[in-house]
């Protein structure tokens, strides 16, 4: 079991006991390991101890930061950068795909695909050359697969790398020599675009309600609209969608499901708490 798998399976064990309280030994037994080797795994993966990670996924942390007095429009990526979060560093370029790109479910693309590891669990790229076109978290690689099949069913598949994956699985490697850019070619609306684009615009560490990113675009009565658009989101991570959670301070929904949104969200939280 991969340190991420452990780190999930403790955080469903948390949020299913919260009103027990559990202990570090609790959460430490829960997840098959000694109290001391769990912490240890847990402060390599997160860079805190469990106890501050806590602290970063909870109900009052996420509400403290929907209440900070910064717009979407604020928060570029030219202010309040984390020199800990390098994401940020990059300049994510979003080119939509003209119509008769994707028309007919990826006619005359060419798609290569690559499996990689993350800290937040296995993920499949996938790059039409001009970028990446998806960027999905895994549960086995047929499934992961099948899925980019039925999304590009008569595009020209085959597994391989080109300089967008490659760049982004250096960016997981924490490797961030001679990377300036990373490209996407993705297919979406000029709303789901729009929305997209603003989600690049809130930092590592931080979190807009689905009303701040309506707000955004200028349409201050789409939140449901948003909500759709970020169920959409073709390119996990980089494409932010999980640091938007309900007004209320609640995690909301996650295509590639809410546990590990909530493991994200702290672990980024954790990557820029000294900032």
């Amino acid at each position: 079991m991969i340190d991420y798998q452990r780190v999930a399976k403790a955080i469903t064990y948390i949020n299913e006991y919260s009103a027990e309280q559990p202990n570090l030994d609790d959460v430490a037994e829960a997840v098959h390991l000694s109290p001391y080797h769990f912490h240890r795994m847990f402060k390599e993966w997160a860079g805190v101890t469990p106890k501050e990670f806590l602290q970063f996924i909870s109900l009052n942390h996420a509400k403290k930061l929907l209440n900070k007095n910064q717009t979407i429009e604020e928060a570029t990526f030219h202010t309040g950068l984390s020199s800990s979060s390098r994401l940020h560093d990059l300049f994510v370029n979003i080119e939509g795909m003209t119509p008769g790109e994707f028309k007919n479910e990826g006619e005359n693309l060419s798609i290569r695909y690559h499996f990689t590891q993350t800290p937040f669990g296995d993920m499949l790229a996938a790059s039409t050359g001009k970028g990446l076109s998806n960027l999905m978290f895994v549960a086995n690689r047929d499934t992961g697969l099948q899925t980019l099949q039925n999304t590009w069913t008569n595009a020209d598949l085959a597994e391989g790398e080109d300089i967008h994956i490659k760049n982004i699985e250096r960016v997981f490697a924490d490797d961030w020599e001679n990377l300036d850019e990373v490209k996407l070619h993705i297919q979406g609306t000029d709303f789901q675009l729009k929305v997209w684009e603003a989600l690049l615009k809130i930092p590592s560490g931080q979190l807009a309600a689905y009303s701040d990113v309506a707000e955004a675009i200028g349409k201050p009565r789409a939140s449901r609209a948003v909500g759709t658009a970020l169920a959409r989101n073709p390119v996990a991570y980089l494409i932010p969608c999980h640091r938007v959670i309900k007004k209320v301070g609640g995690i909301g929904e996650y295509r590639w499901g809410s546990t590990r949104k909530t493991a994200i969200i702290g672990w980024e939280a954790a990557q820029t708490s000294d900032d």
